[in-house]
């Protein structure tokens, strides 16, 4: 018996995001004057959380308040790589495309920015209208809220649908909603150390390349049916 939805988180998991979000916000931040702050900062603290709750973290760190045009530079930034850097990760579509499940995209990013991405990426026709941003909902992940409201979208019971996520909140986060979830590390820059943590905060499997995803997701939904 296979999943009622497949609900995808984007930055890390659809497109190689994270890591320029992480080499561009370390540049504005270094810029702003925290300048002690390092890639495993930024992915210890701020990966898979909304970006709201991830400037209070840069804010405090600094121990000031941010530039009014903090985020804006960091969006407008990623933007303008992503129209000349292809950064869909390898197989995504292929993969996707070969799944029969119904799917959507639960997203931290706001969801403008998120729906620009996913058009630079050229993935916008797999998932549009059905992308959804913890932007639309009270509390990020960690929190479920994101993921139940995507579900209640789509009219999906949240016990029938399997996540992909690349972050330990969003493990967290669908396991809070009720849902099977599998971490993804292909965007890793520590692909072991990650699966570990993924693991351990619930993930009931890790996959590192799309062309391993269906076959991962078809055994999944064998053992929820047995």
């Amino acid at each position: 018996m296979s999943f009622d939805l497949v609900i995808y988180d984007c930055d890390g998991t659809l497109i190689d995001t994270e890591t320029l979000y992480g080499e561009i916000s370390l540049a504005i931040c270094r810029e702003i004057g925290l300048s002690h702050w390092t890639l495993d900062h930024y992915v210890e603290q701020l990966v898979g959380i909304p970006w709201a709750d991830g400037m209070k973290i840069i804010e405090s760190a600094l121990g000031r308040p941010l530039p009014a045009d903090f985020e804006t530079r960091i969006e407008d930034a990623v933007a303008s790589r992503l129209e000349s850097e292809l950064r869909v990760l390898p197989g995504v579509r292929e993969a996707i495309s070969a799944m029969a499940e119904r799917r959507c995209v639960a997203s931290s990013t706001v969801l403008e920015p998120l729906r620009r991405n996913l058009v630079l990426a050229g993935l916008s026709d797999l998932f549009e209208p059905h992308v959804f941003s913890a932007s639309q909902v009270a509390r990020g992940k960690p929190a479920p809220d994101v993921f139940l409201f995507a579900a209640s979208q789509m009219g999906a019971e949240a016990g029938r649908c399997l996540v992909l996520e690349d972050s330990v909140p969003g493990v967290l986060a669908a396991r809070a909603a009720g849902m099977q979830v599998a971490g993804f590390t292909g965007a890793s820059h520590d692909k072991r150390r990650m699966r570990e943590r993924l693991l351990t905060a619930g993930a009931a499997a890790v996959v590192d390349d799309y062309k391993d995803w269906p076959g991962e997701a078809a055994r999944l939904a064998d053992l929820r049916a047995a």
